[in-house]
């Protein structure tokens, strides 16, 4: 079955680190048990209790080019050096074969490849954080980064801001229950077309 041959919609979630995205995610996943996270394929170790299969594949970085070079991929994209994060073809049929509607929980060049690939069958949310000064804390508060990775994720962050006009829709997450009520009206809205 050809992924461009279905009829499913998908979610689409992104945000530089910090910004409340998988907070958000899990919201909407515990509202609506039609929708199944997709996820997504890493070459980075895993972080404190992260289970393979469930936060992320992870793969390591030959077997992830391999996976590249035979087109097993919806979108990837090389974050870091030699820290590869993307989407599998297997993924999207899986959760798509069920009858489910995915929801991508990804970085934001990742979410505009995705919006490109799904088109009008994608609803694309940039979550944003009210400040760099705030995103910067809460990386601080989540205590699974290095001060040098913090660093490297704030100076990013900014640079991932660009890309916010290229969404359907840009959240501000500056309290959380107001975040949570508009990506709960965002989805239903979606969901009803």
């Amino acid at each position: 079955m050809s992924l461009t041959t279905q009829t499913g919609k998908v979610l689409i979630f992104s945000a530089p680190s910090g910004s409340g995205k998988s907070t958000i995610v899990g919201h909407i996943l515990e509202l609506h048990p039609e929708i199944e996270f997709s996820v997504s394929a890493t070459s980075r170790p895993p972080r404190g209790q992260e289970k393979d299969g469930v936060e992320y594949y992870f793969l390591d970085v030959d077997d992830f080019r391999s996976r590249i070079e035979k087109d097993m991929f919806v979108e990837y994209e090389q974050v870091y050096e030699g820290r590869y994060y993307g989407t599998l073809k297997s993924e999207v049929e899986r959760i798509w074969a069920k009858g489910h509607v995915i929801v991508f929980d990804v970085d934001v060049k990742g979410g505009v490849n995705l919006k490109k690939y799904f088109g009008d069958k994608a609803l694309s949310v940039f979550i944003q954080a009210p400040s760099i000064e705030e995103l910067h804390k809460r990386l601080v508060a989540r205590k699974t980064d290095s001060p040098e990775a913090i660093a490297e994720r704030v100076a990013k962050a900014a640079e991932e801001m660009t890309y916010a006009p290229q969404f359907d829709v840009i959240l501000v997450n500056d309290q959380l229950d107001k975040a949570f009520a508009q990506a709960e009206t965002l989805v239903n809205d979606f969901l009803a077309k």
